[in-house]
């Protein structure tokens, strides 16, 4: 059971934004065989939906083509927390924060040219910020044959929920006795845990979410 401390699922500008950030994620699905599998891919998440392309055969169109139902997990992990941050001899505090975001849908592949061009210049622009390639276009000749032949397939999100652990749950002193011990260790994303860790204390996170 999620602790409601580390549940984000209701504030939409920071789903939105750590989705637009993140650029891989797993998709969940059952087999035609009805074994569970699990897909990693590159995705975009567009006007509410989520959105990735690939080849119009292949395991997961199968899968998809059998039962569209299935779910998308999207994660990041910022820090280890090591377990003598807070006690010297047990190894019970060792935890790690992290975010991640959990979709529930139906995934469907795309016929319509327009729609398929619309995800996928979405996707470059994510992707690929810094240009270099013509817009793609549902008019361009260019740009018609290949869109026919690539899959792009839309996830329509029914559900969706969010999961933020930055030591929501510990004491006012105790958590900013780790936000100090990260900072000090200084190890690659030690800095911005240890600001997200007093962005999501307890007391600013009701404020943000009002």
């Amino acid at each position: 059971m999620r602790r409601k401390e580390f549940d984000q699922s209701r504030d939409q500008i920071e789903l939105e934004a750590f989705l637009k950030e993140m650029t891989f994620g797993f998709m969940a699905s059952i087999r035609p065989d009805g074994t569970p599998g699990i897909t990693p891919l590159n995705f975009v998440y567009h006007k509410g939906n989520l959105y990735f392309h690939g080849s119009r055969a292949g395991e997961k169109m199968k899968s998809i083509a059998a039962s569209g139902e299935v779910s998308f997990c999207v994660a990041k992990e910022y820090a280890l927390i090591p377990s003598y941050f807070s006690d010297p001899l047990l190894a019970c505090p060792a935890t790690a924060y992290f975010k991640s975001v959990l979709l529930r849908g139906t995934a469907a592949p795309l016929d319509n040219l327009e729609e398929k061009a619309e995800a996928l210049e979405a996707m470059m622009a994510k992707l690929q910020p810094d240009g270099g390639y013509k817009t793609i276009s549902a008019e361009d000749p260019d740009y018609i044959p290949r869109l026919k032949g690539v899959a792009v397939v839309k996830l329509t999100v029914s559900s969706l929920s969010a999961k933020f652990k930055f030591g929501q749950n510990l004491a006012d002193e105790e958590r900013e006795d780790v936000a100090l011990k990260l900072e000090l260790r200084g190890c690659p994303f030690d800095h911005e845990t240890a600001s997200l860790m007093r962005h999501y204390a307890p007391g600013n996170n009701e404020e943000l979410q009002d």
